[in-house]
């Protein structure tokens, strides 16, 4: 189930209103004008704009929006649900055999999960069906790889275009040394828009890419789990063989709210 991520907006604004209060704190609010330069802003955006157009299909650059939206929201895992639905599952194909959980899966929200079942019903065997999933595995990380590429190479063209504002405003410096009121403005070029560029890689693009990576491994450790649940229906495991091998790939404080769970199911069924 995704839901706002409200760390990442916090997170994005927590980190300019720091900066912007190192500023004011030193310079004042009067003195916060001098760190916003239109020439500075025009050539790390544009030069951010035009690189990713050299690396990137327009294809490719339609989904930026979408990846970085992503990062906004966060995905939640019942991992206590999943095991207690493969102990159903499990339980009733041990008494009504393997094909009676045909009518089951369409009750299954998760397609993964669905996938899964159905394989196992149609008599696949459980190496086969282990490729098989683990080969979608491996496509959902690819693509997930390719989405999370804009944002790495936004936040490796981010300060290299700052960068290169420093060298022209540094030549624009040199140039001029015989003029002292134009060294103000070049070397305000030379400056901000390293910081521009550093503080767009460093505070959004790589953040959010390393959001979006730690998600991809949590979806990939879920889906490890079904494998193994499904498996474990399969070869026809005992209900609680299955759920001691499920169990393994808990942490020590989920193990604690799935014995949790446990107990208040238990209460509520002799209830």
């Amino acid at each position: 189930m995704k839901k706002l991520d409200v760390l990442t907006p916090i997170g994005v604004v927590v980190g300019f209103l720091f900066v912007a209060f190192a500023i004011m704190s030193n310079a004042g609010l009067s003195g916060f004008g001098s760190f916003v330069d239109l020439p500075s802003i025009f050539i790390v955006i544009g030069g951010l704009i035009a690189a990713m157009l050299v690396s990137f299909s327009l294809k490719e650059l339609k989904h930026l929006g979408k990846v970085m939206q992503e990062s906004f929201r966060d995905e939640s895992f019942d991992h206590h649900g999943l095991i207690r639905t493969f102990i159903v599952l499990s339980e009733k194909a041990r008494r009504e055999g393997l094909l009676s959980l045909e009518a089951e899966v369409e009750e299954i929200g998760d397609p993964f999960i669905r996938k899964g079942v159905l394989l196992a019903v149609d008599g696949i065997e459980s190496d086969v069906i282990t490729d098989i999933m683990n080969a979608e595995i491996i496509a959902l990380e690819e693509r997930h790889r390719k989405n999370r590429s804009l944002l790495d190479k936004a936040g490796e063209y981010a300060p290299a275009w700052g960068m290169i504002g420093t060298l022209i405003g540094l030549v624009l410096m040199l140039k001029n040394l015989n003029d002292p009121s134009s060294l103000g403005p070049n070397m305000a070029i030379a400056l901000l828009t390293t910081l521009y560029g550093t503080l767009l890689a460093n505070l959004v693009f790589i953040p959010m890419s390393s959001k979006l990576a730690m998600r991809t491994e949590k979806e990939v450790f879920m889906k490890q789990i079904i494998i193994e649940g499904v498996v474990g229906i399969q070869s026809g495991q005992n209900p609680r063989i299955l759920e001691e091998k499920l169990k393994v790939f808990l942490s020590h404080d989920e193990l604690l709210k799935h014995a949790e769970a446990e107990q208040q199911e238990a209460l509520r069924d002799d209830a």
